[in-house]
């Protein structure tokens, strides 16, 4: 008999211990100054560039454009004294609290298949999609992305 009260009170501090409130929130990501390149006359891809930040650490796994048939994480590095480009499979880390940029001669978007040639002061709508955050619709001006500073890999041409 004293068993059965004893038992409810146990389940009940249980619930409680595991009650946070309702379900956990997604991480959200946050963007800011989304930029992609102009097209070049006679090309259909293009880099796109910008900064994301997460409080939780997460991890950019794929990216999606109307404006173009495919988008591709990309890194560039040099490698054996060239320019090389590859995609990034995994995706992208973000960690924690960190602000990680897209910027000319690193990591980057990678527009292909663009539909129709991109001019400056057009936008480009990307949607990223993360590991564990919501997708995150982002507008992107079309137009030429500040240099990093002494950066020659970072040429008008480069990723």
């Amino acid at each position: 008999m004293t068993r059965t009260p004893l038992f409810a009170f146990a389940l009940l501090a249980l619930a409680a211990c595991n009650s946070g409130g309702g379900p956990a929130e997604p991480a959200t990501v946050q963007a800011a100054d989304a930029i992609c390149r102009p097209t070049p006359v006679g090309r259909q891809m293009t880099g796109c560039y910008l900064t994301l930040t997460t409080a939780s650490a997460d991890r950019l796994v794929s990216a999606s454009s109307p404006d173009a048939n495919m988008v591709q994480i990309h890194e560039s590095r040099i490698e054996s004294g060239m320019m090389m480009m590859a995609e990034l499979r995994e995706g992208l880390a973000l960690p924690a609290g960190e602000t990680v940029a897209l910027a000319p001669g690193g990591n980057h978007l990678m527009l292909m298949g663009v539909a129709e040639p991109l001019v400056a002061g057009d936008t480009v709508t990307l949607t990223l999609t993360f590991e564990t955050s919501a997708p995150l619709e982002v507008t992107a001006t079309v137009g030429q992305p500040p240099l990093p500073q002494g950066d020659p890999s970072a040429a008008p041409d480069a990723g």
